[in-house]
């Protein structure tokens, strides 16, 4: 069941239903099913049609609500605290101006790793089990995979939102990676969508495929060095969920008709000491410059990046109008926006008269 919000005198809730649900989620990780209302948001699996369509119906609202250059009270009272074990520019910053558009407040080490009471040894589960006496809700980032999934089941009365576990999830970068596609086609299905960089390591990859999957008739080209190609069992995973996938690894094989250029670094991070000499031989693998968009891009596609970038994309390329790269970071603080609004069940306090 969906998780209660802070209160000083209640008891926590009863631990979640350990079945697994239809998508194969892990143990008390909840499909959202429309209703978004103090659930974790761990893994894109999570969502379906109707969900995701929920969520971008809000973010509309939320533009407006930031336009005004002044914060509503939407979410006065609310604490939310922001755990980041990794560097983080655009989703700690677009979370915390998020709830601040909204009238949060925010609370967090900017550095658990370092700052807080990690670095005397405490570990994530006590960590949260403190924080979330604190707070109404947790956005936590974190290097190792599944650890959203482990403070979700440590949390037992707020919600924990995953900002990114290791190698494994981003989802809030994939529905705002969605949002961005669905903005500039209007549509999710029917899409051709070029990936490239490290496929492997790429959470955001990994979410992005995710989402796509949900939609019909989408074919997705990976392109990659061979060390960082999506094993092929993951390959075969997301072929089972609907998506075509077309392995390839050198530029002109780039169809000439794709709709999405997506663009990752390769991340040095995610690298061993050992393997660092293979980083240095391959990080130049794929640049986008004016001329590769000449060659192989259309007129229509737009191009793509999480960020940070660090020199796969040219910034002669940032003055293309098919360069979308800094909207997309734009998208995400709306993204977030309506996804706390919907997961702290406010959305009943948006005004009526807001345009859409």
């Amino acid at each position: 069941m969906p998780k209660s919000s802070r209160s000083i005198s209640r008891a926590p809730i009863a631990k979640k239903s350990t079945k697994f649900t239809p998508n194969n989620l892990p143990s008390g990780i909840e499909i959202i099913d429309g209703n978004f209302k103090g659930k974790d948001i761990v893994s894109l699996d999570q969502f379906d049609k109707k969900s995701i369509k929920i969520l971008f119906e809000t973010v509309p609202k939320m533009r407006n609500i930031a336009m005004k250059a002044s914060s509503s009270k939407i979410l006065a009272g609310k604490i939310i605290s922001l755990l980041f074990y990794e560097p983080s520019t655009r989703t700690h910053d677009s979370f915390e101006a998020a709830i601040k558009q909204l009238g949060g407040s925010v609370i967090g080490s900017p550095n658990p790793a370092q700052f807080s009471s990690a670095i005397k040894g405490e570990d994530l589960y006590d960590t949260i089990k403190t924080e979330e006496g604190y707070c109404d809700l947790i956005v936590l980032r974190h290097p190792q995979t599944k650890a959203a999934q482990d403070a979700a089941t440590a949390a037992t009365t707020v919600p924990i939102i995953n900002a990114g576990d290791g190698i494994g999830e981003h989802p809030t970068q994939a529905l705002l990676d969605m949002y961005t596609i669905y903005e500039k086609f209007g549509k999710l299905s029917n899409l051709k969508i070029l990936l490239v960089g490290d496929i492997k390591n790429g959470r955001t990859v990994h979410s992005l495929l995710d989402g796509l999957a949900l939609y019909q008739g989408n074919e997705v080209y990976l392109l990659s060095t061979k060390n960082l190609r999506l094993p092929e069992d993951e390959i075969k995973q997301f072929e089972n969920k609907g998506l075509k996938i077309h392995t390839i690894t050198t530029e002109d094989e780039i169809p000439k008709d794709a709709h999405v250029w997506y663009w990752t670094r390769i991340q040095k991070e995610r690298f061993s000491p050992k393997e660092l000499k293979n980083y240095e031989k391959i990080k130049n693998s794929f640049i986008v410059t004016a001329q590769m968009l000449k060659k192989h891009a259309n007129k229509n596609m737009i191009l793509m990046h999480p960020l940070p970038r660090v020199n796969e994309i040219s910034k002669e390329v940032d003055s293309d109008p098919r360069a979308v790269y800094f909207k997309q970071t734009r998208n995400g603080m709306y993204i977030r926006m309506a996804l706390l609004i919907l997961v702290l069940g406010k959305q009943k306090t948006i005004r009526p008269h807001s345009k859409t």
